[in-house]
């Protein structure tokens, strides 16, 4: 049997350029030894270093994604492709195959199956002192390469060694297999820049994360954020959560307004190809004498459509601008108004760590991000890519494969350019926006507590740490600006060489009469347009990856969980008496130390139950479990039998009254104030409240009288008057049970005997808990609890605690002893020290 040739007869290794085009031999000889070569000298090298220095990855941090199943399966059909092909040949094509063609096949599939080996390494070994994610250079240069490569069949557009013309079942064997190694190349190459397989952060990162639920984290945490990788990881995931704010569900009209905007953006697409074609067709016109009047119109029209230069809106952008504008304030309202809602469910553990002024710059941001990306990714990017596409196909047609083929690669070149230097460029801006939030967060935070820094005489110390965070805020801006001037000037390179190619082929082709100066004046005019939103789309993909990261922090908040919830098929609550039952209740904030240990007690309705100690013993604790803002870790409360964690929680809180230690008003007037009691009172209910608060008479002494403004959290007011105004405001909420937490420590004891009338008659025939203070507000109640390290340690009245000698008759006696002494008793510290244990 004869063996057959190396290469077809009349060809070899030795002319490159052969017949318009490269030799087929020599290509299919080149691609897969330069693939076997580089995985087996790189990969090999990559593969000790992962035996040598890596660890193995924990299978719980290695991520379960379809994309990855699909890496292996686009891997899997490239090496049954290349055996498919050689089989192919000799059955089909019923001619002798050669041995480029052995070579080509087992060098091609070994390649492959060596890169789906390095892939299972990396996804399941990690070297610790990596500080990036995703793919490692060598695959992520070995798919860019093997798509490369694959583009050299281009270059053979006309050579008849090769396939184009399709005419034998050889050549279709040929193309077809071509088309399957080209997607699966360049889908290889997308997909590994997202690394689906990979961990989505640095293995240090993960095993080093802090997972304690009690620590309070930062929104933006520095190292996690600044290796993340790539903003576009995850990017159908985010694209879905965009879709129900950008589709208006349940309104007909705005949806119309959707279709109608992407079909005059279609519109757009086919406008932009009239323009070019109708300029020529004056040029030519023009040449030969002739006056083209009907053109010169058709031509004012579309570009009337079109728009003009100097950022001139056309018609259609113009109108879809303007239809948009309601879609676009959907979209916000919608994305505001939940993400406020879920940081209004979160639980008062998250609220009492949070950091107000980094939340208010996550909002903002994040919510302004949503219409970012709508509009970057709908208007200006998706219309640029199928601009650059019906560019390709129009000059490959029109003129010949060079235009084309000089549009693809300069285009190409372009966007792999601004994609790579806007990913390196993304950790200069995840430390902007880190620094950034510091700073606005410590303004914040001075602000707030200016009295403060008024009273130790701060100011300068203020400014001086203000203006250290200002400079290492500006040193990242810095690092910022400057990497997108070197891509600016990138892209603009790129941009430059490629006119100068195209312009120079099409003169050329001119002079030699083969086309037309209209033909001229046709490209450049097309490729001088098409350029005009390119140079944007450097711009807008960076917006779009600001704004995605700006999103990946609102989307921290929206993935935070709910510590309290309702049940499922919750129902309210129903107070007939008011009898609330402590069953051997049980609460801490760190499992290391018990806040409450099997705290029993019941309140009749009606009675008052004082609950006294020292500090941290659990008073407080006691009063946020009532209101439900944590859930008990054992035992159980009931109201009038019914277990407050199975009913809503909005149901219990309407049905109980607080009246708190510090009073916190909203910046608004008096009487809106009043009204938060019970929103939707009339004006004569509040003033009744106020009446009965005893404050109506201040008020209208007041030039204002009820519309006056209280002040940021209520510092117009004096202590007193805010502490009425909550007492009215309980007044006018009428609950069946009312807390009275420390509600007149922060007072003189002058305006504490004027008040506690007041709230005697808000606790008048309603169960009522009292954390007390001052020992001589509660010798009436008609049972006090002596607390002491989460336990009861006394119960029983006044006389009968004061007869009995214990903890309750030694604080007595001290607040006789010294009734100036505030801190007689211990309690009034005990929120802080409670919610030292939180922050702990």
């Amino acid at each position: 049997m004869q063996l057959p040739t190396y290469c077809s007869p009349n060809s070899s290794l030795t002319p490159v350029w052969v017949d318009q085009g490269l030799s087929v031999c020599f290509t299919e000889t080149l691609i897969p030894s330069i693939l076997q070569g580089f995985i087996l000298i790189f990969g090999g090298i990559q593969g000790l270093f992962l035996m040598k220095y890596s660890t193995v990855i924990e299978p719980k941090y290695i991520p379960k994604s379809a994309l990855y199943k699909l890496q292996i399966t686009l891997h899997v059909l490239l090496v049954v492709q290349a055996i498919v092909r050689l089989v192919l040949h000799v059955t089909l094509g019923a001619k002798t195959f050669y041995g480029y063609m052995i070579l080509y096949t087992c060098l091609y599939a070994v390649s492959w199956w060596m890169v789906m080996i390095l892939m299972g390494a990396e996804r399941k070994r990690e070297i610790l002192m990596r500080s990036s994610r995703g793919h490692g250079a060598v695959l992520l240069l070995f798919w860019a390469l093997a798509f490369l490569l694959e583009n050299l069949a281009l270059v053979s557009w006309n050579s008849e060694q090769w396939w184009w013309e399709i005419r034998t079942v050889d050549q279709k064997v040929e193309f077809g297999t071509w088309v399957v190694r080209y997607s699966c190349t360049l889908l290889l190459f997308l997909l590994g820049l997202c690394a689906p397989g990979r961990p989505h952060k640095p293995y240090m990162n993960i095993i080093n994360e802090d997972r304690d639920v009690e620590q309070a984290e930062p929104l933006l945490d520095e190292l996690g954020t600044e290796s993340q990788g790539s903003t576009f990881r995850g990017f159908i995931r985010k694209c879905k959560m965009l879709w129900p704010y950008m589709w208006p569900k349940g309104s007909l009209a705005l949806q119309l307004r959707v279709v109608f905007c992407f079909l005059l953006l279609a519109a757009g697409r086919g406008i932009n190809v009239l323009v070019p074609i109708y300029y020529k067709i004056i040029v030519n016109r023009l040449s030969k004498a002739e006056f083209p009047w009907d053109d010169i119109l058709l031509y004012t029209f579309w570009k009337f459509l079109q728009g003009g230069g100097a950022g001139t809106a056309g018609l259609l952008n113009g109108l879809r601008t303007f239809l948009w504008i309601l879609v676009q304030q959907y979209t916000n309202r919608t994305m505001s108004v939940r993400l406020f809602k879920h940081l209004h469910q979160l639980s008062l553990r998250w609220h009492l760590t949070r950091k107000t002024g980094e939340v208010l710059r996550v909002m903002d941001r994040g919510t302004q991000s949503v219409n970012n990306l709508l509009n970057y990714i709908l208007f200006s990017i998706a219309p640029t890519i199928v601009d650059i596409i019906i560019a390709i196909i129009y000059f490959t047609g029109a003129f010949n494969i060079y235009f084309g083929l000089i549009v693809f690669v300069c285009m190409a070149l372009y966007l792999a350019l601004t994609i790579f230097v806007t990913e390196w460029r993304t950790k200069f801006r995840r430390k902007m926006n880190i620094k950034e939030n510091a700073m606005k967060q410590q303004a914040v935070d001075s602000l707030l507590n200016f009295e403060t820094v008024k009273y130790y005489g701060a100011e300068d110390y203020e400014v001086d740490k203000y203006r250290v965070s200002v400079t290492d805020y500006q040193l990242d801006e810095w690092k910022t600006n400057a990497s997108l001037s070197v891509l600016n000037n990138a892209q603009n390179i790129v941009i430059t060489v490629g006119l100068i190619a195209g312009s120079l082929l099409c003169a050329s082709y001119v002079s030699d009469k083969t086309l037309k100066v209209g033909d001229y004046v046709l490209f450049s005019t097309y490729i001088i347009q098409l350029y005009a939103p390119l140079n944007f789309f450097g711009t807008y993909y960076r917006m779009i990856q600001a704004a995605f990261i700006d999103m990946e922090n609102m989307f921290d908040l929206l993935k935070e969980k709910q510590e309290v919830k309702d049940i499922p098929g919750a129902r309210s609550l129903v107070v007939t008496k008011g009898r609330i039952e402590f069953d051997n209740v049980s609460f801490y904030y760190q499992q290391e130390r018990n806040i409450l240990k099997d705290i029993s007690f019941t309140v009749h309705p009606g009675q008052t139950v004082a609950l006294v100690g020292p500090t941290g013993s659990g008073k407080s604790t006691i009063i946020r479990l009532l209101f439900r803002f944590y859930d008990v870790m054992g035992g159980a409360i009931r109201i009038d039998g019914q277990d407050i964690s199975k009913v809503t929680q909005n149901s219990l809180r309407r049905s109980i009254g607080v009246v708190p230690q510090d009073t916190v008003l909203f910046n608004d007037t008096i009487r809106t104030n009043i009204r938060y009691g019970k929103v939707g009172s009339k004006d004569e209910d509040v003033e009744e409240a106020a009446e009965a608060a005893e404050i109506h008479d201040k008020i209208q002494m007041f030039p204002d009288q009820y519309e006056t403004m209280v002040g940021e959290r209520g510092l117009k007011l004096s202590g007193g008057e805010k502490q009425r105004v909550a007492i009215a405001r309980t007044i006018l909420k009428a609950p069946s049970i009312v807390l009275l937490d420390e509600a007149t420590s922060a007072l003189d004891t002058q305006t504490e005997r004027n008040i506690q009338a007041s709230l005697n008659r808000v606790c008048n025939n309603r169960t009522t808990i009292v954390v007390a203070h001052r020992l001589s507000t509660i010798i009436n109640a008609d049972q006090i609890l002596v607390l002491n390290e989460g336990e009861i340690v006394e119960r029983g009245r006044h006389d009968e605690l004061v007869d009995l000698g214990g903890m309750y008759a030694n604080l007595w006696q001290q607040q006789l002893l010294h009734p100036e002494d505030d801190s007689a008793s211990g309690s009034e510290k005990g929120d802080s020290e409670e919610n030292k244990n939180k922050d702990d």
